[in-house]
Formats: C-alpha cells, structure tokens, sequence
C-alpha cells in the first residue's frame, strides 16, 4: 500500500494569535517558530530558577525606561512568534497591553536540553529579526554564550546568523548593548 507524503501547515502569526485569543492553546507549552508551532522544552528547577536569577540581575542593571519580559511573545515577524525565557525591550509596560513588542534589545535563552535548537534554530530567527544582542545561558557548560552581529548566510536555518560569538564564565561581566554602562556579573546569572 502507498501512503501519502505527509504535508504541514505552515502558520501565520495572526493565525497563530487568534488560536491563543480563543483559548485553543490554553496551557500548551507552544511558540510559533518560522511558521511552525513547536513545543517548548520542559522546564525543570534549574531552568526555572534560572529565568528569576536573569530577571533579577538584568531588572537591577538596567536604567529606567527598560523592561524585562520572562517567556512572553515577541512579535518578530509574519511567522513567528517565540516566547524567549528572558527579552528586554525599551519602554513601559502599558505600550504592550494591545500588542506584544516587535523587537527586543536584549533576548536570553536559558539551555539545557534544547541548547543545539537554541543555538541553531533560534539563534538564525533571532539574527534574521535583527536582534543584535542575544545570549544563552548555557546550563550544561556553567556559561553564557553571547551572540552579536547578525548577518546574511544562506547555510543557516532561517538564512541569517550571528558572526561574533563569545562566552563568559565567573567571575567575568557582561553588558547588553543597549545599555553599556549596565554589567552584569556572569555569576548572577547561573544557578
């Protein structure tokens, strides 16, 4: 017996929005990712702690006038919507109660499992949406892996990477771009 290939649907964001407005997705652990809804990586103590220790440091070195979002949406194209653990954006938080921001200064994910999805899949979206600044918290090595310099590469995913990667491990710092007087200690972000 011949069987059909299989074929997918490849989603809309504003597909992929109503489907969350009617309460469809309820619950559900998904981002959309490059028109493809994905199941984000359980998250376990480690992981969890780490989103707060994140939070924490990057809330308490950043100046007024930035907020940090832990796994909320960031609207970055037609076909994408992920929910990085951590994403700081310029403004106030009122701005986003009708939509949800479209760029980020800053996105941190935090890895273990998923560390070659996040270095990989996320780190091409990431650089193709022009996020200049976006670092792993790379929980299986104890550092934190900083990605800068998006540019064009047709090898990569989503066609863009980033060219400039470095990592910290304690006790050095590290500053967001956006904010260049604002270390942060390596050690305030790993558990």
């Amino acid at each position: 017996m011949k069987h059909a290939p299989f074929t997918s649907k490849r989603w809309r964001r504003v597909e992929y929005e109503r489907l969350v407005d009617v309460g469809a997705l309820e619950g559900e652990p998904i981002e959309l990712i490059g028109g493809q809804l994905i199941v984000a990586e359980p998250k376990g103590s480690p992981h969890a702690a780490c989103v707060e220790m994140v939070s924490d440091a990057l809330r308490a070195a950043l100046p007024p006038g930035w907020i940090v979002r832990a796994q909320n949406p960031i609207a970055l194209d037609d076909e994408s919507a992920p929910e990085p653990d951590v994403a700081v954006v310029h403004g106030r938080h009122a701005e986003y109660r009708h939509a949800h921001p479209t760029r980020a200064a800053l996105i941190v994910e935090i890895a273990e499992s998923s560390l070659a999805f996040d270095r990989l899949q996320k780190g091409s979206l990431y650089a193709r949406a022009g996020i200049a600044d976006y670092w792993i918290v790379n929980l299986v090595d104890r550092l934190v892996e900083v990605y800068r310099d998006p540019g064009p590469d047709l090898t990569a995913p989503f066609g863009w990477r980033y060219s400039s990667m470095e990592r910290f491990r304690p006790p050095a710092a590290v500053t967001p771009l956006a904010v260049p007087a604002s270390p942060v200690a390596i050690a305030e972000l790993l558990p």
